[in-house]
This record gives structure tokens, C-alpha cells and sequence, in this order.
């Protein structure tokens, strides 16, 4: 009885999850699958800035901002318009060349970077919503 009561807890907890993500229409920061390079070249292409998250998947506050800032509908909005936005595990894959080539010493670390790769902007440590949109005022269309 007490496994069937864990059980429908945990699938109330997934279904509020499922609806809450609904109704959210994904309208926060577009992370798109694409490699370093890729985002680049896609930002060369649309005129815009890459947006790194570079990020460790034991980071607590890489979680947060993933759960909170990352969610925000008007970060969402902005980041969108502006950036071609990638989130790279700075310990895996291309990663661990990324960390050494922008010398990532802590999580999270995020970059502004323009479409040859060079740095226009970093930004340590976890921020909330409007303390992200100040740090990359700049470079918001």
C-alpha cells in the first residue's frame, strides 16, 4: 500500500510537471542541439551573437538557473531574438577544449560570443532574470 501511495505521488508530481511545461509554451531560453561550431556558423548566418552556457551537470546553480532564469518568459523572449543560444557540458565532448580555450575556472560561466567566436561578454556565477538581461543589454536587438 505504502509503495502504491509513492507511486501515485510520483506520477501527480510528473503530470503537474508536464501541464506547468505546457502552459510555460516553452517560451524561455531556445537552447538549440548544435555544437560550438555550428552555433557559429548559424549566428554568422542570422546576424546575431552565441549565447554559451557553459555549465557542469553537478553544478548547483547551473540546475537553478536551468529551473528558474533559463525558464523566464522575457529572458525567453530576448535570448531568442538576439542569440543563438547553446548550453555545453564543460566536461564532455567538446567541452573540456571549450573550458581550456575561454579558461571556464567555475559554474556557471556564460559568454556572449560574436560569430568568429571571440568573447564580447562574460558572465560568472548565477543570476536571476532581470540581473541576466542587464548583464547582455548590449548586445539585445
Amino acid at each position: 500500500m505504502k509503495n502504491l501511495a509513492v507511486f501515485t505521488f510520483t506520477i501527480s508530481l510528473l503530470l503537474t510537471s508536464f501541464v506547468w511545461n505546457a502552459k510555460d509554451g516553452g517560451e524561455g531560453v531556445n537552447f538549440q542541439d548544435l555544437t560550438l561550431k555550428q552555433a557559429l556558423k548559424k549566428a554568422e548566418k542570422e546576424g546575431k551573437y552565441v549565447f554559451l552556457d557553459a555549465y557542469a551537470v553537478w553544478c548547483g546553480p547551473c540546475k537553478w538557473m536551468e529551473a528558474n532564469t533559463f525558464r523566464d518568459k522575457e529572458v525567453g523572449k530576448k535570448f531568442n531574438k538576439s542569440f543563438i543560444s547553446v548550453k555545453i557540458d564543460m566536461e564532455k565532448g567538446e567541452g573540456p577544449a571549450i573550458a581550456q580555450k575561454y579558461r571556464v575556472r567555475a559554474y556557471p560561466t556564460m559568454f556572449v560570443l560574436n560569430s568568429k567566436g571571440e568573447v564580447q561578454k562574460r558572465i560568472l556565477g548565477a543570476k536571476k532574470e532581470k540581473a541576466l538581461l542587464t548583464e547582455v543589454a548590449d548586445y539585445i536587438k
